[in-house]
């Protein structure tokens, strides 16, 4: 439903409120979507009592809508997914990421020649400025591979200031062809820059870009080549891979992807946008979820051990990862699709032993009622960790391997808020509940209150701390 037609419906809906402080009634048209119903917030406003408007409280955003979107669609209840109404199943058996990128970003899928010119535009903006790649070389060399990407794709905003908002001034996104250069810059580069993140984790030197690699495989080929002269990724790994991205391109208003537009409502550069995207991508309930369950597994150690582990989540003793979902009160789609890649990759690197544990328990939880009854099902980080593990690639590398794909989704909310009206500045309001106004009390007659200011100190810093200073 487009937005003049969403608004025309609310002539015949409506929500009829009785502030029973001051007696007065509103009527607040309800607006209809595919997804849900709603209100606007603004028009609660109206409803003022000792010169204060109501307001909504509403704590990491569990019951607000705070955009209109046509990227992807879920039905939670379901287990639907679609990426600009396209089901998540077709485009993982018959699209490729490039392909599956110029939809979320554009709308559509490309004829053959914008398919074409997309990924040529794509692979001449793989290779990133050479002060770039000596920077990464530059940290630590135990530096976690995403506080490499985060920091890298930062700097980069500084090559460019000539399309930062903040240098050449605020309208510099109003020019499509400086949008487009951007989205190719960053979408072409970042395989690049993720794969520089490994190899320096490695103590390896960089690879170059292949030419005529497709993006997943040269990504691959970025990652794993030594001093072979022709070297070429599994194809089956590569589609694997492929598959894994496809899933994880677009997931609608997540955490990171909320942040792209919150961020991008102060017309920061899309650099640094993207830059705390990734930032929110890192945190373990977000993009280190994958992770988390190959901890627990990897606890479990046995498929002896399983019924005690459940005793133990459902005394909340342990915590189940990997099953639920904010969204999801059924089977997540994705998951679906990521336990059948499982084994295609299975019979290329040897059977993952961990995933024996997780058929078993998977098994036990969705036949178990009390899992049932709270309509715990897996989701799509319960097996992408064990197929990663199974791939090579070492736990810190897993929130890397999300964030490559889901920046074509960060890309596309980037470029709808862009052409979005009412993309007003993020600015929500707070329940202040601290203390009523006081005077300031100078220093030597102040009371003094109890607060913690202690932190922790190494071995060495204690040692310091008996030696006598002067």
């Amino acid at each position: 439903m487009n937005r003049l037609a969403l608004y025309a419906n609310q002539l015949a809906h409506h929500l009829t409120i009785t502030d029973n402080r001051t007696g007065k009634t509103i009527e607040v048209p309800i607006s209809t979507s595919r997804e849900s119903d709603f209100i606007h917030a603004t028009k609660l406003g109206a409803l003022q009592y000792q010169g204060q408007p109501l307001r909504v409280y509403d704590p990491g955003y569990m019951n607000t809508i705070c955009c209109t979107s046509k990227i992807s669609y879920i039905d939670g209840d379901k287990g639907i997914l679609e990426y600009r109404g396209i089901p998540i199943e077709e485009l993982a058996e018959k699209s490729t990421f490039v392909e599956v990128a110029y939809l979320l970003i554009n709308g559509e899928l490309p004829s053959k020649s914008q398919l074409q010119e997309w990924d040529e535009k794509l692979r001449k903006h793989t290779f990133i400025h050479t002060d770039a790649s000596q920077m990464m070389k530059s940290f630590r060399y135990d530096a976690h591979p995403m506080g490499m990407l985060i920091s890298t794709l930062a700097a980069i905003s500084t090559f460019h200031p000539e399309v930062n908002p903040a240098l050449a001034g605020e309208g510099v996104y109003k020019n499509q062809d400086i949008v487009n250069k951007q989205i190719y810059r960053i979408l072409g580069s970042l395989p690049t820059i993720a794969s520089n993140s490994f190899r320096n984790r490695i103590g390896r030197e960089h690879n170059m870009p292949h030419e005529n690699m497709s993006y997943v495989e040269n990504f691959l080929y970025m990652l794993d080549k030594l001093n072979e002269k022709e070297y070429k990724p599994h194809p089956k790994i590569t589609r694997a891979l492929e598959v894994l991205f496809i899933l994880h391109a677009e997931h609608e208003l997540n955490c990171s992807t909320a942040f792209v537009r919150h961020l991008s409502s102060s017309g920061v550069d899309i650099y640094t946008a993207i830059a705390g995207a990734a930032g929110a991508l890192y945190g373990p309930k977000h993009g280190g979820a994958n992770e988390a369950v190959l901890r627990m597994l990897e606890e479990i150690g046995d498929l002896k051990n399983i019924p005690q582990f459940i005793k133990d989540v459902k005394d909340r003793k342990k915590l189940l990862m990997g099953f639920g979902h904010r969204v999801y009160k059924n089977y997540d789609p994705r998951a679906k699709i990521v336990k059948q890649i499982a084994y295609q990759v299975f019979e290329i690197t040897g059977k993952e032993p961990l995933i024996e544990i997780a058929i078993e328990l998977e098994k036990i939880a969705l036949s178990d009622p009390y899992f049932i009854q709270r309509k715990l099902y897996p989701n799509v980080d319960f097996y992408s960790g064990v197929i990663y593990r199974a791939l090579g690639f070492p736990t810190d590398m897993f929130p890397v391997l999300f964030t490559i794909p889901r920046v074509a989704g960060w890309l596309a909310h980037w470029k709808e808020y862009l052409n979005d009206k009412e993309n007003n500045i993020v600015r929500p309001r707070q329940n202040y509940i601290g203390p009523e106004k006081r005077n300031y009390v100078p220093v030597d007659q102040r009371k003094e209150f109890p607060i913690y200011l202690e932190s922790n100190k190494s071995s060495r810093q204690k040692r310091r701390e008996t030696a006598t200073l002067s």
